[in-house]
């Protein structure tokens, strides 16, 4: 059956080029109205005050019969967030999907990034995409639907050499949709987590151009078309890009009990740590309180 977003309303942040306009041209092909914001910035985050790529986008939506409008509200401002959240409004009585996809890349050494470049990428990712989730969450909750984006990357999710800074946001975002897809859950608010592996403005120096032409940005939008869906999961991390896509799951091992007592020493968790280690019987966690669960449920199981 296909995936359809009829009379659904979207917002991509920083879809005037990359994954994001490629989001916009499938959520908008798919019948959603959709609210193509950009800053008009640098990929380091400078402002060159253009809407231009915003409006380009919106262009390219209307001329394929769809509807669309441009914002150039910058996600670290909550005030011009929720301007552009109010102007949604006002238009189209509705706000059903966010995809946080905004981003900059300030790359350096932790020896060398300096505090403000470190800050000012968080500002962007995670506060940026605290800033939008925030102002449409009340909207989502009173009308019962919501499907939210957050943009991970590897770099958060593994490391990446001179990416303190994005990583750290990225890993961030997931934190925050672990708790959201929690909270959410009652009222029909889904929250998701894109991982990209795609030649954009902020990769293509990284990368030899026949590399780019494998991952183009059109690749990785399915997964995104899927997670924002009417039956799409909550809380899944979906790695994306040159037509593969996978899961990411974070798991926790069963671990080892050593009890409270003189055999819980630093010595005797290095002499355990392979079978600490194994994931034969990994378990996923849903929620905080899995982890607890888990504890109590070998503490139990050491004493039969």
């Amino acid at each position: 059956m296909s995936i359809t977003f009829n009379d659904r309303v979207a917002i991509v942040t920083g879809a005037g080029g990359g994954l994001g306009r490629c989001h916009a041209l499938d959520l908008a092909k798919r019948g959603a109205k959709v609210v193509v914001n950009d800053l008009g910035g640098n990929v380091d985050g400078s402002d060159d005050g253009s809407l231009s790529a915003a409006e380009m986008v919106v262009e390219e939506i209307k001329a394929a019969g769809g509807e669309a409008m441009a914002n150039g509200a910058s996600v670290t401002d909550a005030a011009q967030v929720k301007a552009m959240v109010d102007e949604v409004m006002d238009k189209y009585g509705r706000i059903d999907i966010l995809v946080n996809n905004a981003g900059i890349l300030r790359d350096k050494s932790f020896s060398k990034v300096e505090d403000q470049d470190f800050r000012m990428v968080l500002e962007v990712h995670l506060m940026g995409s605290v800033n939008c989730t925030k102002a449409v969450w009340e909207i989502m909750k009173e009308q019962n639907y919501g499907r939210i984006i957050m943009t991970s990357s590897s770099s958060g999710l593994y490391g990446n050499f001179g990416q303190t800074n994005y990583g750290s946001a990225k890993m961030g975002v997931v934190g925050l949709m672990n708790t959201l897809k929690l909270e959410g859950a009652k009222y029909n608010v889904k929250c998701n987590t894109l991982a990209p592996l795609a030649g954009t403005r902020m990769t293509e120096s990284l990368m030899p151009e026949e590399v780019i032409e494998q991952i183009k940005p059109d690749y990785v939008t399915p997964a995104v078309t899927y997670m924002v869906s009417e039956d799409a999961p909550t809380g899944v991390i979906i790695a994306a890009g040159a037509g593969v896509f996978t899961r990411v799951m974070i798991h926790e091992t069963k671990g080892v009990y050593l009890g409270t007592g003189e055999d819980m020493t630093a010595e005797n968790i290095e002499a355990n740590w392979d079978q600490i280690s194994d994931m034969t019987d990994a378990t996923l966690c849903y929620q905080g309180g899995d982890q607890s669960m888990k504890a109590f449920t070998l503490i139990q199981e050491s004493k039969k």
